[in-house]
């Protein structure tokens, strides 16, 4: 989740019981090795890292591989290699597919865990299909020979339990956490999503200056697209990089944290069709509660 994700959000979502994953995205090897080293002080309980393909630093996914119990791949082919190396640290290999092919690759590739992105889901998008059917297409085509996590719009214990029903080994939330008191988001962005309705989400590729593989579809808030096609400057503001602040294009990829400054509410606020659902900021433990609540049907309350 880029910015949002903290270690003291994974850490939070895994003493909650779930399984807790940071996104090691421009993380630099050190860096990454503090973050770790974090989560597994405040935390017992299981972590992940995850990757996305066109950003990777080898040395990283080392790191990941040796420190975490999983290490996960995004938004490229699915590679033997890459899996191998996670293996050769006896780490577990995830990769998030947006296909039932690219889930029989994952596959044939080595993964010990498959996720499933449906349409609905925030961030980049992988494939084209709706969750559900995308699911039951991926768990014909896997054929039970790995866990198939579901991911994309669940944001309440309803969704949780839809997925599972569904044959889902477990799912994914993100979108919820936006607004969880441990969120590394920018206030403005947690607001945002707050406020969002369920019809206030939209897919488009504009949000791709500064993303390697060029203009790519993602789900952010409309009201961020519409900001930034209103924004007079060539610069939105900036983010903390390298010890200093990295000065971020109109339309830049990544998404505003806490330390992030300039025009807020005209940068990447990714967000799934489940905003509609985040009410409120509260603790993790308190979302995580709530989704695996036999008794909620809704995130209301």
């Amino acid at each position: 989740m880029g910015t949002v994700g903290t270690a003291e959000l994974v850490a939070a979502v895994a003493n909650a019981g779930a399984h807790g994953m940071f996104a090691g995205v421009m993380v630099p090897p050190p860096a990454l090795r503090h973050v770790i080293d974090r989560i597994g002080w405040l935390t017992g309980g299981p972590f992940g890292i995850n990757f996305l393909v066109p950003l990777i630093d080898p040395e990283c996914v080392e790191i990941a591989a040796h420190g975490a119990g999983l290490v996960e791949f995004f938004y490229g082919d699915p590679d033997p290699a890459l899996v191998a190396r996670v293996h050769g640290a006896d780490g577990l290999a995830s990769w998030q597919v947006g296909s039932e092919a690219e889930a029989s690759r994952a596959v044939a590739a080595g993964c010990d865990v498959i996720v499933v992105q449906g349409i609905e889901a925030g961030g980049r998008l992988r494939g084209t299909a709706p969750l559900l059917p995308l699911l039951e297409r991926v768990l014909r085509a896997v054929a039970g020979q790995v866990p198939v996590v579901a991911a994309g719009g669940i944001a309440t214990a309803h969704g949780v339990r839809g997925v599972l029903d569904a044959g889902a080994a477990a799912a994914r939330v993100g979108t919820r956490f936006i607004a969880a008191q441990e969120s590394g988001a920018h206030p403005a962005y947690v607001e945002a999503v707050v406020r969002a309705g369920a019809l206030d989400t939209v897919i488009t590729d504009k949000f791709s200056v500064m993303w390697p593989p060029g203009p790519s579809p993602a789900r952010v808030l409309r009201s961020c697209v519409a900001a930034a096609e209103r924004l007079a400057e060539d610069y939105a503001g900036a983010i903390p990089a390298g010890g200093g602040m990295l000065p971020l294009p109109r339309f830049a990829a990544p998404a505003p944290g806490r330390q992030a400054t300039g025009t807020i509410e005209a940068m990447a606020m990714y967000a799934g069709v489940s905003a509609g659902e985040v009410r409120r900021v509260e603790p993790a433990r308190a979302i995580v509660s709530e989704l695996t609540s036999p008794r909620s049907s809704s995130s209301a309350g």
